[in-house]
């Protein structure tokens, strides 16, 4: 029995798991990918050079699933017993501006295309590279992920193990010049085995347990428990917080919103930023669909003279409900009391309801988009 599995079976015999054919299938298929990657000889050996060449990349593997269901457990547990150095193991997004970082570098006084060198040197001392949450919300990564991959995986034989909230066939849903795009969901299906993990435990809400997601008033107590929901739903260590990497999100028309946090389909902004600024149903609509876990800090008591805040609050609370985002919020006031005169504060009501819904168990339950 693999390091892998004999530590999954421990979780499960500790109560930590719950039995889940997704789960183990998932579990099962990484320890047969580590016994490959680890028969492959090591860089420099006799056996290596005989090859005279980059061996072949093993098939990597692909899991994807709604929240809390796991694949973050499974990949670090894949990482941790994989016996080999050549490892990597990165958040999908940080290994993007690490990317377009490589290729503005290697684009300066050269001609030529870019890829393959910035492929090369990304592989140097990596046989597996290994991605937490890959998510696509903007061109720039679209146009070049067909190419990159393809020579990371063909050309450097590099193997690729990564998790999504979303099946390959709706990475980049919706997203402009898509058609760039869909050569890369081909090559998933040709070099990765693609695992859904659906089971019906959410160990991301078991975390949760004992925080509410409506923190009022204002203050350093409601911070600093929207500030745990955050680190205990992205596993990212509270001591590296100033380092919580930001994202750019492609709203449509040319036009791309600042996501101060952003990190494995948690996004944290501020009131002001989404409601104290002109924005519109696109806006709202595009996060709702990044997203599945949206932190919103410093709502406050709203009268006469924040009625456009207040309207654009009522639209994005209809956007985050209808694709079942979950919301955690500061706020000075409950939700009955934010907004109780001024021009819609009557239609507000409804608003409220949702916000009183939103702070359910059942729907906290609710998949991401589920209807």
């Amino acid at each position: 029995m693999s390091g892998l599995l004999a530590r999954y079976d421990e979780l499960i015999a500790a109560g930590e798991l719950h039995p889940d054919s997704d789960q183990r299938a998932a579990a099962e298929r990484l320890a047969r990918l580590q016994s490959d990657l680890e028969a492959v000889p090591k860089r420099g050996s006799v056996l290596w050079r005989a090859l005279n060449r980059k061996p072949e990349a093993t098939k990597g593997i692909y899991m994807w699933g709604g929240v809390g269901r796991g694949k973050s457990m499974l990949m670090d547990l894949f990482v941790e017993t994989l016996a080999i150095s050549r490892k990597r193991r990165v958040h999908f997004h940080a290994f993007m501006q690490e990317v377009h970082t490589l290729l503005r570098e290697a684009r300066k006084g050269k001609t030529g295309d870019p890829i393959p060198p910035v492929a090369n040197a990304l592989a140097q001392d990596v046989r597996c590279l290994a991605f937490d949450e890959m998510v696509v919300n903007n061109s720039a990564d679209a146009m070049i992920m067909s190419r990159l991959f393809r020579a990371l995986i063909v050309d450097e034989g590099v193997t690729v193990v990564t998790t999504s909230n979303r099946a390959p066939r709706d990475l980049y849903k919706d997203g402009l010049n898509r058609e760039h795009f869909l050569p890369f969901i081909d090559l998933i299906h040709e070099r990765l085995d693609v695992l859904p993990l659906n089971g019906p435990v959410d160990y991301r809400l078991d975390r949760l347990a004992g925080i509410a997601s409506w923190h009022a008033p204002l203050g350093s107590a409601a911070t600093e428990q929207v500030r745990e929901v955050f680190f205990r739903l992205t596993d990212y260590k509270p001591e590296d917080a100033a380092h919580v990497p930001s994202g750019e999100l492609e709203i449509g028309g040319g036009r791309v919103l600042h996501v101060p946090k952003s990190l494995k389909g948690v996004a944290v902004f501020s009131f002001k930023r989404l409601c104290g600024e002109p924005r519109g149903v696109p806006d709202y609509l595009a996060i709702a669909r990044a997203y599945h876990t949206v932190i919103i800090v410093g709502i406050p008591q709203m009268g006469p003279e924040l009625r456009n805040e207040a309207a654009r609050f009522v639209t994005l609370i209809d956007a985050l409900y209808e694709s079942r985002v979950k919301l955690f919020a500061t706020a000075a006031a409950a939700p009955e009391d934010l907004y109780v005169a001024g021009d819609g504060s009557f239609e507000f009501e409804r608003t409220v309801s949702r916000l009183m819904e939103m702070q359910s168990a059942d729907y906290m339950a609710l998949g991401h988009g589920e209807d």
